[in-house]
């Protein structure tokens, strides 16, 4: 019996046996009523309807199993393959069309796509009436890209797939591919490198480190009923509400039984009542996206899209943000689109050119982090990261980013020699297309989800940080305070007897507290690399001065204008310094000191919370009046907040060990009546000495004369009548 001719090229078969085909749907699948097919191990290949009638049978063109036949079929077909005594059949990814439209092309060749999430990565989706997974990647300069996984034993040469040549686009459709499925990217680059396994960038989930692929990951796992949440956050101004953070590293807050990793929901269980009990109104979390290295604490991500595998499966996440909006909780991210890192499995060197970063390592690396920076220009990368941002409040309902590194983005020449940096078209410093993701970024979140509040971490006095696009500024609501807590923590950890001479330290802050809507942070970073703990800053003749520092400085930050931030064990005084890789020290609770400054955290965001002179002007000049800034001899400040719907509020601190009785304070003209203790840092509850005004006191005139107990912070409420 004669073979039927040849109806498939042979360079084309050759091209797909060898993987190097750079189309391969114009070869396999169902063409002019030709069937072309390549089954790895089969021996015979039919073909039949999805349902299974038979349509004929397949020739065997190549012993490695190039297959091609005469079928009367258009659209999906199923092939069943018989070899080496087994049987199997699929429905054949070559036969069905695009998933990806016109309108898809169009807007990300524009740079205007902003449901990348929806078309980019693994999907479970059902497309011409069969469900699989339709997968997406962007690698332009590829020569090939194929999806290896569990389900083709990671074998580049079965799922090639096919490139969208207006966008550089590839995508295919693979019926059959169950949910949780390990899948990367096997690329070769034009120039015929095979380059490492890629994982892919949109990756809704990942695998556990050390291992690096990505999962398929269905979408709509979780029904969310925190509509109410939502709506107060879009309908508040968050700059005139109370905004206390505790800042979390979910790897380390606290861990399991045998010494894992928590799970979300089990986070939930005990993060979530603790920060409600210690009146914090949000909790942020160190980034949480996959990463390969514990001790980056997530600021080297290789999986944006990816909530870590390290907490379990990725819809627990969901869960553990419904549970605090229930709780009254928000949860803000520490996101990263500054830098990333060189893992080979990463974004680097994606498709064999340099997609993702600077081709020039003057623009492209940083020497600080050993990581690649993004080639912010590029359309393509900032609407991913533009996306991703979008991402993580449609799909998580995070209520807001705190965006890591800013100073790095926004200077050309942040931490480089002279030569080491490329200047501007202008010959500047200034990072001008970082400089306009960030304001693209803030503006479209803002649009779409206006419950949001996103927090930069930038160091330098970079203009407008906080203030609006549309006013020449970055868009972000709030920017993170450096200089109050390198001023304060450098004040405080002079002895006592020398502050008198760095007064300045202090009051200085003052001169530009209102010149963006700050926040106050005392970071994980104050407790790493050598720095100590916050108790071990704190100067003092033996460890009673020490605690009653702490507290007085923690009740000077509360009465300071300005939005807090507290760092996981801050609030019970840890004395080690932080560990990403142990629990924090519960049990230093079991020592009253210990519980005296929780006690102290905790009643200070109840104050806070509860008193609108303490939240209601945090960011504008007309809610702070000095009442003593020149004590400089006693280290004594005090000072007077305001704001609509309550009555003013005192706050004094003396930062010596001497208390001081008969102590003056000047008080504005409309401020007689009674003042009232409503929080002391030195109370016989916190572990102070417990002096005091027993509760009240009378102003004289425009004096209020008060005890000021040592190394301690008063804050009183008015009361005219």
């Amino acid at each position: 019996m004669t073979q039927p001719a040849a109806l498939t090229n042979r360079d084309d078969i050759a091209a797909i046996l060898a993987g190097r085909h750079g189309d391969p749907f114009s070869v396999l699948g169902v063409h002019d009523g030709i069937v072309r097919a390549f089954v790895p191990g089969a021996e015979e290949v039919s073909v039949e309807t999805p349902d299974g009638k038979p349509l004929g049978k397949l020739t065997c063109r190549d012993s490695q199993g190039f297959f091609d036949g005469e079928a009367a079929k258009i659209g999906p077909v199923r092939l069943r393959a018989r070899g080496h005594g087994a049987e199997w059949s699929y429905l054949d990814p070559y036969s069905f069309g695009p998933v990806l439209g016109e309108l898809d092309d169009y807007l990300i060749g524009e740079g205007s796509h902003l449901r990348l999430f929806d078309k980019m990565g693994a999907h479970v989706t059902t497309h011409q009436g069969v469900e699989g997974v339709s997968f997406a990647v962007w690698a332009p300069n590829a020569q090939r890209v194929s999806v290896v996984g569990e389900f083709n034993h990671w074998d580049g040469r079965r799922h090639a797939m096919r490139k969208r040549l207006g966008n550089g686009i590839w995508e295919i459709f693979i019926p059959g591919v169950p949910d949780g499925t390990a899948y990367k990217y096997e690329i070769v680059a034009n120039d015929g490198r095979l380059m490492p396994l890629k994982a892919d960038p949109f990756a809704f989930a990942s695998e556990m480190r050390p291992k690096t692929a990505s999962r398929v990951h269905r979408k709509g796992g979780h029904e969310w009923q925190d509509q109410g949440h939502m709506e107060h956050w879009a309908g508040v101004d968050k700059r005139r509400v109370p905004v206390s953070i505790y800042e979390v590293h979910a790897g380390s807050w606290q861990r399991a039984d045998d010494g894992g990793f928590l799970t979300w929901d089990e986070m939930a269980d005990r993060l979530i009542p603790y920060a409600v009990d210690m009146g914090f109104t949000h909790i942020e979390f160190l980034p949480v996206s996959e990463h390969p290295y514990d001790p980056s604490w997530g600021y080297q991500t290789t999986g944006l899209y990816a909530p870590s595998a390290r907490f379990g499966d990725v819809d627990g996440m969901a869960r553990f943000v419904e549970g605090a909006h229930a709780a009254g909780l928000g949860v803000i991210l520490d996101w990263v689109p500054a830098h990333f890192p060189t893992d080979a499995h990463g974004l680097g060197q994606f498709d064999g050119t340099h997609l993702y970063e600077h081709a020039d390592p003057k623009e492209g690396y940083h020497p600080d982090w050993n990581t690649l920076i993004y080639n912010f220009g590029r359309r393509e990368v900032e609407n991913y990261l533009v996306n991703n941002a979008l991402f993580w409040a449609e799909r998580y309902h995070v209520d807001g980013l705190r965006v890591d590194a800013v100073a790095s983005m926004l200077y050309r020449d942040y931490s480089r020699k002279e030569g080491e940096w490329i200047p501007n078209d202008e010959g500047g410093r200034e990072n001008k297309e970082a400089i306009a993701f960030l304001r693209r970024m803030n503006t479209e979140v803002y649009a779409h989800h206006p419950h949001m509040m996103n927090i930069a971490e930038e160091s330098t006095a970079f203009p407008g940080v906080s203030a609006p696009v549309d006013q020449g500024g970055l868009g972000f609501g709030f920017k993170w305070n450096m200089g109050f807590m390198h001023d304060t923590l450098s004040y405080l950890q002079k002895e006592p007897i020398y502050r008198k001479h760095h007064h300045g330290e202090i009051t200085f802050g003052l001169v530009y507290a209102f010149s963006e809507n700050f926040v106050l942070p005392i970071s994980h970073d104050e407790v790493v690399h050598g720095k100590g703990s916050m108790l071990t800053k704190m100067s003092g003749a033996d460890d009673w001065q020490k605690f009653a520092t702490l507290r007085a400085y923690y009740g000077f930050m509360w009465g300071y204008p300005g939005k807090k931030l507290l760092f996981m064990g801050q609030e019970f005084a840890q004395r080690g310094e932080w560990a990403e890789a142990r629990a924090l020290d519960w049990w230093h609770l079991d020592d009253p000191m210990h519980k005296g400054v929780q006690s102290t955290v905790r009643d200070l965001n109840r104050v806070y919370r509860d008193y609108p002179a303490l939240h209601g002007r945090d960011n504008e000049s007309d809610g702070f009046v000095w009442c003593v800034a020149d004590d400089a001899e006693n280290s004594v400040f005090a000072w007077v907040r305001r704001a609509p719907g309550g009555e003013p509020v005192l706050v004094v601190t003396n930062f010596t060990p001497v208390p001081r009785e008969g102590y003056d304070i000047p008080l504005p003209d409309d401020l007689t009546g009674t003042w009232s203790e409503i929080v002391n840092t030195d109370a016989a509850d916190y572990g102070g000495s417990g002096m005091g005004n027993a509760g009240k006191v009378e102003a004289k005139g425009n004096r209020l004369t008060l005890t000021l107990p040592p190394l301690s912070t008063l804050i009183l409420a008015h009361d005219p009548g």
